[in-house]
């Protein structure tokens, strides 16, 4: 990277560390079952809900306990279960029609990170009508107090549930870019692991290792907090913990809550110190190819772990020390690279690979130009990176 757009980036990254302590960051209200959400529509005088959830959630049932709790309750909902599994503009603005014509005034985001983020994009054209998504990518452009916005994430990874952003994919330019402001934090979470006993093993390991990047990225950043290293700290051990059990038996409701606490901490963590180059290049493949955003992080999680070097060993070894693979006195290199196999050899026994066979040659100078248009000079990375220099993970991954 230039010098001078290194120098603009860092002093951007410095400017908003600085600001964190001043910016109003909220955590959501958790709540433990579907069952309390009446009680909260009711209170909040919420007439009509509308659900934005997607057909496989829908398929598998899940919704049936909260259905059955809002009819039980007098509460009318409507369901909108289109979202697809990178959201687009098409399915906000399909969500907006419904939600209008039938007259809701609350919304509830059903599912992973897709249908969190098409609910909380459906909130944003709710509260800016005449603003297109477009016009709010980046930061601090929303303004405006959305609809009652309830989460409830069926899978233990994204950590939509806790954060102030929106990934959208423009339906006709396939270009993926986020929206991030603090309305878009949901005012309750509902942590309820039964939701998640029904997930597929191959969808556990997934969603479970995008919230190890998530807790990685942000405790490997330079805009960390005490607060936020901690809550990545305890993420990392529950999933290292948690998540072999939760992949190899899914009816464990202890792994399954045990991973939804730690999607929740890494979310928190994360959407005050951010993520980095792994997100950047997920988002670039999930919007050209649809490639699932969990499977793409867990696919690069390592590499780009390895070309940041020795700047982050010290950090690796603090994480390699907390889920017991070493010890204080080992050297922070070999302590660090011990860190590194354990993520690979994680990924080895969930069967995912280290290839994305979709990755055309000749779109990746486009696709690093996404990625670093997303990543700078927003991301506190801790190597900066241009889109020259990000070319090789996407050579990395394709298959020869």
């Amino acid at each position: 990277m230039k010098p001078w757009k290194k120098f603009y980036c860092r002093t951007f990254q410095t400017a908003l560390k600085i600001a964190l302590p001043f910016l109003p960051y909220r955590k959501p209200r958790i709540i433990g079952s579907v069952k309390n959400i009446p009680d909260i529509l009711s209170k909040k005088h919420c007439g009509r809900v509308l659900i934005v959830t997607d057909q496989g959630i829908q398929k598998a049932g899940l919704t049936k306990r909260l259905q059955k709790a809002l009819s039980e309750s007098g509460i009318p909902y409507s369901i909108y279960d289109k979202t697809v599994a990178n959201p687009t503009t098409a399915n906000v603005e399909e969500a907006m029609e419904m939600y209008i014509s039938e007259g809701c005034n609350a919304i509830i985001g059903f599912g992973g990170g897709s249908s969190m983020d098409c609910a909380k994009a459906l909130g944003v054209r709710i509260a800016r009508p005449k603003a297109s998504l477009a016009k709010m990518k980046g930061i601090l452009k929303v303004h405006k107090k959305l609809p009652l916005l309830i989460a409830i994430p069926t899978t233990a990874g994204t950590g939509s549930e806790t954060t102030l952003a929106a990934v959208i994919t423009d339906a006709e330019t396939r270009h993926k870019y986020a929206i991030n402001d603090f309305p878009l934090i949901p005012r309750y979470a509902v942590l309820d692991p039964k939701v998640t006993v029904s997930l597929p093993p191959f969808i556990t390991a997934t969603t479970g290792m995008d919230a190890l990047t998530h807790a990685i990225e942000a405790y490997i950043g330079r805009s960390t907090t005490p607060g936020t290293r901690k809550d990545a700290l305890l993420a990392v051990k529950l999933i290292f913990e948690n998540l072999d059990n939760a992949y190899s038996d899914g009816s464990n409701i202890e792994a399954r809550r045990n991973m939804m606490k730690a999607s929740y901490y890494a979310g928190c963590a994360f959407t005050k110190s951010y993520v980095g180059y792994v997100h950047a290049v997920a988002h670039s493949l999930g919007g050209e190819y649809n490639v699932p955003h969990g499977l793409a992080n867990s696919i690069l999680l390592p590499f780009v772990l390895e070309a940041y070097g020795a700047a982050i060993h010290k950090k690796l070894a603090s994480l390699a020390v907390e889920i017991g693979i070493a010890g204080k006195d080992t050297p922070k290199e070999q302590a660090a690279s011990d860190f590194i196999l354990a993520v690979r050899e994680m990924k080895k026994r969930f069967q995912i690979g280290d290839t994305v066979g979709e990755i055309k040659e000749e779109d990746i100078p486009k696709l690093s130009r996404y990625a670093d248009k997303e990543a700078n000079p927003l991301y506190p990375v801790p190597v900066l990176m241009d889109a020259k220099e990000l070319e090789p993970f996407y050579y990395m991954l394709m298959e020869h």
